[in-house]
Formats: C-alpha cells, sequence, structure tokens
C-alpha cells in the first residue's frame, strides 16, 4: 500500500484551486442512466470512488472516458440492472443506482454496499422510499431484488434526513408516473446539485436545499452537459490544514456558501477568513482558541465529514474543547492516531474531550477511513518531526492526490509507492 511521509513543522503559504466534489459526481454519475445517450460532465475529479462508479458503469454496458476533469457517459448500450457484488463491496455510494436502474429497466439486482467503516449505515430508507413508489423488494443470502413495472408518484417522509435516500428516490421519481413529495428531506448542497443536474436533463423537480422536494414525473429525460459544484469538504479540509500550520492560504473555485457552519467554529478558534465570490482567504498566525462545544448534524449544521479534521486544530488549540459526533457512532477512531502524535483526547460515548496541547510530534498512524486519513495529513502537516500515514488508499477515495494539493501550498508530503507495485505498474 502506498504511504504518505510528511516533514512537519512548516505553514502553508500560496493558492489552490478545489476540484469537483465527490459527494455530487458519484449521484450524478449514476442519474446519466436516466438519459439514454452521451451525458457530458466536468470539474469530476480523479478518485478511487469516481473510478469505481464508472467501472460498475462500465459494467451495465455504458461506454465511459474520464480525460482530465471530464468525464463522458454513454448510457445508450446499456443493458444490465445488475450490479457485481465485488464492485459494491468497494464502495457505499454504489447504492445510488437502485434508483436509476430501477427506473430504466423495471429492476434492478445489488449488494448490501461497502465503504469506509465509520458505523452502521442502514439502507432501509433506500428501500422505504422505492416500495412507497411502487417497487416490490426481496432480500436473499445479501442480494438485493427490486422490481416495479411501472413506478408510481407518492408521499415519502424521511424518518432520518438521509442524503443517500434523498437522492435516490429523486432520481426513481424523476421518470414516474404522477408527482411525489419528499419531506424531511436531507438538504445538503450535493442535492442541489443532482436536482439541477436531472432538471437540466429535462427532469421537474423543485425544492432541494429545503426539507420539501417535489418531483413531477416526466416521461423522457436527454443527454446534456453539466458542471460539477466545488468539493466543501476539500475546501475545508484545506481551510483547516492552513489554521493548523499558520499560515496564509488562498482558495479558488470554491463555495463559501457551503461552508457557513465551518467559517463560525474557525473565526471563533480566531481563525482570519476573507471571502470574495468564488475566492477564500485563510490565515492564522497566532496559535488557535479552543472552542467550547461543536455538534455534528445533518446540513446546514456542522458536517461529519468535517468532525476529525477540525479536532487536529482543536488539539492545538489554547483551551479545552468538546466535539459531540451525531452522525456516525464510530468516527472517532483517528483519536487513538492523534493520540501517538501527543494529543490530549478522550471519548465517552459520542463525545470527545479535547486539550489543546502546544505541538504534536511526527509518528506512524495508520489512515482508518476517508476523512480521519485526511485529519492524519493535516496533523502531520503541523507536527515537529516526520510522519508516516499508512493505508492512504481511503484517502484516494475523496482527495485527488492529495499530497500534490498541499505540494503546492509548500508542504514537505511525499507519496511513496512500494516497489513491486512499481514494478507491476511497468508490465
Amino acid at each position: 500500500m502506498d504511504k504518505l511521509v510528511i516533514e512537519g513543522g512548516k505553514s502553508l503559504s500560496g493558492t489552490v484551486r478545489i476540484h469537483g466534489a465527490k459527494n455530487a459526481a458519484l449521484p450524478i454519475l449514476a442519474a446519466s442512466l436516466l438519459a439514454d445517450g452521451e451525458v457530458n460532465l466536468t470539474n469530476v475529479p480523479h478518485l478511487l470512488d469516481i473510478e469505481v462508479m464508472l467501472n460498475i458503469l462500465s459494467r451495465l454496458g455504458c461506454q465511459t472516458r474520464h480525460e482530465q476533469e471530464n468525464v463522458i457517459v454513454d448510457t445508450s448500450s446499456a443493458n444490465s440492472f445488475h450490479v457485481p457484488d465485488d464492485l459494491m463491496k468497494q464502495m457505499r455510494s454504489s447504492i445510488f443506482l437502485m434508483g436509476p436502474l430501477l427506473a430504466r429497466f423495471g429492476e434492478v439486482n445489488i449488494y448490501q454496499p461497502g465503504g469506509c467503516a465509520i458505523g452502521e449505515r442502514k439502507i432501509d430508507l433506500h428501500l422505504q422510499g422505492l416500495k412507497a413508489l411502487g417497487a416490490e423488494i426481496q432480500e436473499v443470502d445479501g442480494q438485493i431484488h427490486c422490481k416495479a413495472s411501472k413506478l408510481i408518484g407518492a408521499d415519502v417522509h424521511m424518518d432520518f434526513p438521509s442524503v443517500g435516500a434523498t437522492e435516490n428516490i429523486m432520481m426513481a421519481a424523476a421518470t414516474a408516473q404522477g408527482t411525489t413529495t419528499i419531506t424531511n428531506a436531507a438538504r445538503e448542497p450535493e442535492i442541489q446539485d443532482l436536482q439541477n443536474f436531472l432538471n437540466q436533463m429535462g427532469a421537474n423537480i423543485i425544492g432541494a436545499g429545503t426539507d420539501t422536494i417535489t418531483i413531477q414525473g416526466v416521461t423522457h429525460l436527454f443527454p446534456c452537459s453539466y458542471e460539477v459544484i466545488p468539493d466543501r469538504i476539500v475546501a475545508g479540509t484545506v481551510m483547516i490544514a492552513a489554521a493548523v500550520t499558520r499560515g496564509c492560504v488562498t482558495l479558488t473555485h470554491c463555495n463559501p456558501a457551503h461552508l457557513t457552519s465551518l467559517i463560525h467554529v474557525l473565526k471563533r478558534a480566531g481563525v482570519q477568513i476573507g471571502v470574495c465570490n468564488d475566492i477564500m482567504n485563510i490565515s492564522c498566525m497566532s496559535r488557535p482558541k479552543a472552542v467550547e462545544r461543536i455538534i455534528t448534524s445533518p446540513y446546514p449544521s456542522f458536517p461529519t465529514d468535517l468532525q476529525s479534521q477540525v479536532m487536529v486544530l482543536l488539539s492545538l488549540a489554547d483551551g479545552f474543547s468538546v466535539m459531540k459526533e451525531t452522525v456516525f457512532e464510530g468516527r472517532f477512531k483517528h483519536v487513538n492516531e492523534l493520540a501517538v502524535m501527543g494529543a490530549d483526547i478522550s471519548i465517552d460515548l459520542n463525545c470527545a474531550f479535547i486539550r489543546g496541547v502546544q505541538r504534536l510530534y511526527g509518528a506512524t498512524v495508520e489512515a482508518t477511513d476517508l476523512r480521519a486519513g485526511a485529519a492524519l495529513v493535516i496533523a502531520g502537516l503541523a507536527a515537529q518531526g516526520k510522519t508516516i500515514v499508512e493505508q492512504v488508499h481511503h484517502i484516494d477515495r475523496g482527495y485527488d492526490h492529495i499530497e500534490k494539493l498541499f505540494q503546492k501550498l509548500g508542504a514537505d508530503i511525499q507519496r511513496h509507492t512500494p516497489v513491486l507495485k512499481q514494478l507491476d505498474l511497468a508490465n
């Protein structure tokens, strides 16, 4: 496995462009199945999860190309509704294919999805939503078979504002007969992006970004060209890294409106933030201040996907902070790794109690999931001495060459690839 080797202690400085959003691109790629023809997407990053989704689409019969940040998906040759088990296990977002395949073929076979081990993430809300639209669902030996001769619009209430379930229901309902209303819908910017993409293809959807989404089913959707929104979690990661290293960084091609909760927290910690359209300037010349209490919750509250990164900032802050995780019960695995680097953090159920220390020290640590891995990279950038981050494949799921991103800002960070892997690539 690749590892990242970081010589810490350098303040980040410079300008970096934020790439497209993984969590917007994945459902949009799935939704391309709803149109028959060539869909052109721009601002699509090179990530392991994107590669897996394109592999799945290829196995379903589509023709796909990913060149630079442009993706072309030709769905005219799609001929299968069976999502392979080996690819389902690699990525939880493969669940997004349920709605589009059901709408296109009238049935779909999938398996329980994989992904990061950050706690239980049931798909019952996905299945309940599809059932409400008329799908018959059978589960046998880990395989889920959904079938519907016709999808009919319905009122769907979400017991929890699940992002994935909201998006799956939107895609299935886009060509269903009649009107579908989703109440207690998730409100994330990525859902708004999916709505905009579907409407660009000819759908009739309103309300994304609020807790009520209304979908008036249409007969056909048509291929289109579309630009994916910037990745707010990547932007937030860079912002936090700038603050942790007491640097001065400019972000371009970002959307500050998607980062309101993080901006509020960073300002409470004493970080200076300037905003102008799609550009943000982040600087922190002195030790950050503790933030008394942060609670993760669905958008627009503080995102769980930035919890581990902010914890690195708080571990170096002046004072005592509390972080409460309410979304995923398994999202404190990075705490033990940060403790190896000198952080003073204790856990009680879903709360982390963080006493800021003067400095962190380089160590060999392991990325246990995507965002925990990003947090350990940030910690390594700030730490005194050398940090080695192992299991980098987790980080590659959501960051397009994270080492190059930080190299542009002056970080001393290198990717080390095992010799055997280099020989395999050469052959």
